[in-house]
């Protein structure tokens, strides 16, 4: 996350994530997201919700996966600090050595 973020500055997450707005469906939520921050378009397949008792209150958090061309994917850099492809090994190996945003860490366990 960028430093100048209102929340969590400088943390890593290994989702693209956001909030849900009103009236506004979980897969919708999880498609808008990946445009806004990642600049790419894709569908989004759902697999899991569960109830994040994170930092800013309880609240449900739904996880969705898309499948991208990462050439085309194009960081807004408002949004995204730095992004990168880690193996599943270099994820759990970054999980303990990164700070990661407390419901990102909540969704990989």
């Amino acid at each position: 996350r960028p430093e100048n973020s209102s929340r969590f500055p400088g943390e890593y997450s290994w989702l693209v994530a956001g909030a849900v707005e009103a009236g506004e469906s979980y897969e919708a939520a999880a498609a808008r997201e990946l445009d806004e921050e990642m600049g790419v378009t894709a569908p989004v397949r759902p697999l899991f919700k569960f109830l994040c008792r994170g930092e800013l209150s309880p609240y449900w958090f739904a996880v969705y996966e898309a499948t991208v061309d990462h050439e085309r994917v194009a960081p807004r850099m408002a949004e995204v600090a730095w992004h990168g492809w880690l193996s599943g090994t270099e994820l759990q190996q970054a999980m303990a050595d990164w700070n990661f945003v407390s419901d990102s860490r909540d969704a990989y366990d």
